[in-house]
């Protein structure tokens, strides 16, 4: 399955582009990290690959099909998005929140099967969220409810995942262990990964390629070795900062400036 955009701006009324020009594809058994300083437009460019926003120009296909064309129970079977902060104002217990996920899969009545009721207990293990199963999610900390979000994705058994910073509740021990998941999901199941991310020494270390987006453009793309390096981060994030190899991984130390 493959999802593209193709020369896709967006703006709102009265507005400067906040996404301008853009072009990227990506596919199953892909994983693409996009990076760039705050305001660039990286979340507006995932709403527009969900198909939750519309383009001002350009279009975004999925297996060449324009998703405005496409009925939103179609695209969530194939489609799932973790957002950045997902709100949980009621009180529904994990694995009720988990099964919502199974929604685009339910027949004409909406009943839970035994099989979706296994799939959704099969993502709460994979997440790590099973022992909260019966707790509110609004008694979850941040980081739990960040965790439970990406089960419910989980649970749609998407072809394409597209997460908003989803390591950003989270602490190192578990921040680990969900890009481990993406990877493994990636390998095993095929899943065609997009991930919106700030770290980007986990970037270069879990993901085939990375984007970067400064001012709603597209700068660069490629390979973690093609373009995490000095002098783009310099260019896209306006810091100084020392790329280096370690054990095989590209480590990204930001410099810190010295007084005057």
């Amino acid at each position: 399955m493959r999802l593209c955009a193709e020369r896709v701006r967006f703006s709102y009324p009265r507005g400067a582009d906040v996404v301008s020009d853009v072009s990227l594809a990506v596919g199953s058994g892909e994983m693409l990290a996009v990076a760039g300083p705050n305001g660039s437009g990286k979340s507006t460019l995932l709403g527009l690959l969900s198909g939750v926003s519309t383009p001002s120009a350009g279009q975004v296909l999925l297996e060449g099909r324009d998703v405005r064309t496409i009925d939103r129970r179609e695209m969530a079977r194939s489609i799932a998005v973790v957002p950045q902060d997902a709100a949980m104002t009621f009180p529904f217990t994990v694995a009720e929140t988990v099964l919502m996920g199974r929604a685009p899969h339910r027949g004409r009545f909406g009943l839970e099967t035994p099989r979706d009721v296994a799939v959704a207990e099969r993502a709460m293990e994979r997440t790590g969220v099973s022992e909260f199963a019966g707790r509110p999610v609004t008694e979850l900390s941040g980081g739990e409810r960040q965790r439970v979000v990406i089960a419910r994705a989980l649970a749609q058994e998407p072809r394409i995942l597209l997460l908003d910073e989803p390591t950003t509740h989270l602490d190192l021990r578990h921040a680990t262990a969900v890009l481990d998941l993406l990877a493994e999901l990636n390998v095993t199941d095929g899943v065609a990964i997009v991930a919106v991310l700030h770290d980007l020494t986990s970037a270069a270390m879990h993901f085939g390629r990375i984007a970067f987006l400064r001012a709603g453009q597209l700068v660069a793309e490629g390979s973690p070795e093609e373009i995490v390096q000095e002098s783009m981060i310099r260019r896209v994030f306006d810091v100084d900062v020392r790329v280096r190899m370690d054990a095989g991984v590209l480590v990204v130390h930001p410099m810190p400036k010295r007084p005057n």
